[in-house]
């Protein structure tokens, strides 16, 4: 049977979650889920397959597009129904995902080579638009796993060597007949969970998972241009893989994803490399020309406004934007300069203005009449039913 709940929920996202994050939020949930964490968990293990679920669908353009007009039903009426994870092992799942995963698969019962990589973590760190454009550090706390010193790993005593399985027999997995007698349906060893081993006299220090958790402090560098929801990859600063997938083994510990989130400016929005600004300008100076001066994220800016210049006209600096990632270049401040009215005027400000409208052949009210006034006089000839007899 399918995951019923929706998606989206699943997943702890938004309906208008952009493919990376949909994929952001399965690697995070996965990896809590993952049964190498949660050994004997049941629910785990059915979260764990409900978030692949939830992915199959949501990753793909065409199946979100039908769950979104037409929910699990329509997926199923088209044919587009997810695979039925709950029929699935965890290997099958990782070996659909493993790009996803970080390549942390299961690797139960021999027959691979490769060299097993372990858990991706992530963590988020803040910055300002200022430290976008100069480049930054970091200072990021963590908690993760690492190999066990005392035991190297394999979660036995020093000294003394794990025992053959005797359910498996060193297999690591184990055979058992399907419906009818007609097939066998070959898994992991759920005694000794693929290893082919097992500990007698567990290691003191990890109690013998071969595992311990570490607090770790480091330094990251956040370069110059990076945008909002993008990561910097700390190499080998994740966890290693569990210990009956590495055979007790190091294997090769995944990477620590640092999620950058730049901080709102009031004074600018950001479009790429570009920043974009709004310039108050005063009537005057819109249509008599003027040079004022902007600021830029870093500097100041003379910007000459040419006579008749329009609200909303749009003007270029070049190179006063952010550097680009890769090339360092930097982008663009678009400056739009926009009518500033003022809130109030003086007797003289007022009297000139009306003199220049009457130049303009245009209607004005003159004067200081009421709006109340005026209403008065249009509905009721001047007089208010609150007036005095």
């Amino acid at each position: 049977m399918t995951v019923t709940k929706c998606y989206y929920e699943v997943l702890g996202i938004n309906r208008s979650a952009d493919g990376s994050e949909v994929k952001r939020a399965y690697r995070r949930l996965a990896m809590k889920y993952h049964p190498d964490r949660n050994p004997g968990d049941s629910e785990a293990e059915q979260s764990f397959k409900e978030c692949a679920e939830a992915y199959e669908i949501l990753s793909d353009s065409q199946k979100r597009t039908i769950y979104d007009q037409y929910g699990h039903e329509g997926l199923r009426g088209r044919g587009h129904a997810a695979h039925d994870y709950n029929t699935m092992n965890v290997e099958d799942i990782f070996s659909m995902f493993n790009d996803i995963l970080g390549g942390g698969g299961f690797g139960r019962g021999g027959g691979r080579t490769r060299q097993h990589r372990g858990f991706d973590l992530e963590t988020d760190v803040e910055v300002t638009l200022e430290e976008v454009l100069t480049g930054t550090q970091r200072d990021v706390e963590f908690d993760r796993l690492a190999v066990c010193e005392t035991c190297s790993g394999g979660g036995g005593k020093p000294g003394t060597s794990p025992k053959t399985c005797h359910t498996c027999q060193g297999q690591g997995k184990v055979a058992q007949a399907g419906l009818g007698g007609m097939f066998r349906m070959v898994s992991a060893c759920p005694n000794c969970r693929g290893r082919g081993t097992v500990i007698t006299e567990k290691c003191e220090d990890c109690k013998g998972r071969g595992r311990k958790a570490i607090h770790r402090q480091l330094s990251v560098k956040i370069p110059a241009g990076i945008h909002n929801g993008q990561a910097v990859r700390v190499a080998g600063e994740g966890e290693p893989p569990a210990p009956e997938v590495s055979q007790g083994g190091e294997g090769v510990p995944g990477d620590l994803h640092v999620v950058v989130r730049v901080k709102s400016d009031s004074r600018f929005e950001r479009d790429g490399n570009h920043l974009i600004q709004v310039v108050p300008v005063a009537f005057t100076q819109l249509a008599l020309g003027a040079t004022v001066e902007v600021d830029s994220i870093d500097n100041s800016h003379e910007l000459d406004i040419p006579s008749g210049t329009q609200t909303n006209d749009v003007f270029k600096i070049e190179g006063a934007g952010i550097p680009d990632l890769r090339t360092g270049k930097r982008g663009d401040l678009v400056i739009i300069v926009r009518l500033a009215v003022p809130n109030k005027l003086t007797e003289e400000q007022r009297k000139l203005l009306e003199e220049y409208a009457k130049t303009e052949h245009i209607p004005v009210h003159e004067g200081e009449s009421s709006l109340w006034e005026k209403l008065k006089d249009a509905v009721t000839g001047g007089r208010s039913r609150y007036d005095e007899e």
